[in-house]
């Protein structure tokens, strides 16, 4: 059963399982909170309440007064997702990769970075230009800015507080800790992270404060180590079979983490961002010639099987493209 993270939530209790069946794999928490607030995003494709967060009305309908019915019949549809007040970011996104554990012989280390490559300024990359802030349009743009490799520094069973270490650790060699990019933690077959990799989710991102900057980070393990948890499919198009689960895996983290960096910018009111309505999903596929899936080729010519995004855009949907 594949997982969440990316994010379908996998139960480790039979009886749990059989939920998750009967709510198509929705997300761990889905009741809204009586109060009529969103649910707010973790990262993790679990929305959860906060007390004092504003809905989305309440950030881009300020007036307390109520509509008229004539005001309701006029006002645009929505498009599924709503802007919270918080930042995108902006401009080409830098993304920084630190290899952590035993990356030796694996073609992984050469295939992801290709991946940033295809996905700058792609026909999917553009989805995310449909979200912004107060400021200005997401660009749509990305580049692999530095890399660094770490051997198992912290061990090979990791909490979330070990990936900001190894993210604290590295920072500075790389971008002097840039607040303006994204730090992924990759992580070989036999490392695991003990909150819940291969169970509860396959990759996640969030935000940090490391050497008093705003640093924005992502986890994403080996879905070698449970590829039927994190992989669509076994046989991949590039022949490994982890690293292109992982492909997948980054590009929806990265989405979430340009449209939603500190969590607080664009979600729905069950606390989805927009990687997560469109999650294990894939549109149209391709077949290649040993078997595999594909429903991406990159400008490097390499074929990718990657998850869906939601556009921002006339009533919002699940697209490869915009």
């Amino acid at each position: 059963m594949r997982i969440a993270d990316v994010h379908r939530s996998s139960a480790v209790l039979a009886v749990a399982a059989v939920f998750l069946v009967m709510t198509c794999f929705a997300a761990a928490q889905e009741v809204r909170p009586g109060s009529g607030k969103d649910l707010r995003p973790t990262g993790k494709h679990q929305g959860v309440a906060e007390a004092n967060a504003p809905s989305a009305r309440e950030i881009n309908e300020p007036n307390d007064a109520p509509p008229s019915r004539d005001a309701n019949r006029l006002r645009p549809r929505t498009n599924g997702i709503s802007w919270h007040g918080g930042p995108v970011m902006h401009g080409t996104v830098p993304i920084y990769f630190i290899w952590y554990g035993n990356w030796a012989n694996n073609t992984a280390t050469s295939l992801l970075p290709t991946l940033i490559s295809d996905l700058n300024g792609s026909s999917y990359e553009h989805i995310n230009t449909t979200y912004y802030d107060s400021t200005a349009h997401v660009a749509g743009a990305m580049a692999l800015q530095g890399q660094a490799n770490d051997n198992y520094s912290q061990g090979t069973s990791l909490s979330d507080a070990s990936i900001e270490t190894i993210v604290a650790n590295h920072c500075q060699a790389l971008g002097g800790c840039d607040s303006s990019g994204i730090y992924f933690v990759l992580t070989s077959e036999d490392v695991d992270e003990t909150s819940g990799f291969c169970t509860q989710y396959c990759g996640w991102h969030t935000d940090g404060t490391i050497s008093g900057k705003d640093i924005k980070y992502a986890f994403v393990g080996n879905a070698a180590r449970c590829l039927s948890a994190c992989a669509e499919q076994s046989t991949s198009p590039n022949n490994n079979a982890g690293a292109d689960a992982m492909a997948s895996i980054i590009a929806h983290e990265s989405e979430e983490a340009i449209s939603d960096p500190d969590l607080n910018a664009w979600y729905d009111s069950r606390g989805n961002e927009n990687a997560d309505k469109c999650a294990w999903t894939f549109g149209n596929m391709s077949t290649a010639s040993n078997g595999s899936l594909y429903n991406f080729t990159g400008a490097s010519g390499t074929r990718w099987l990657i998850q869906r995004n939601w556009v921002n855009a006339s009533g919002g949907y699940c697209a490869m493209s915009y």
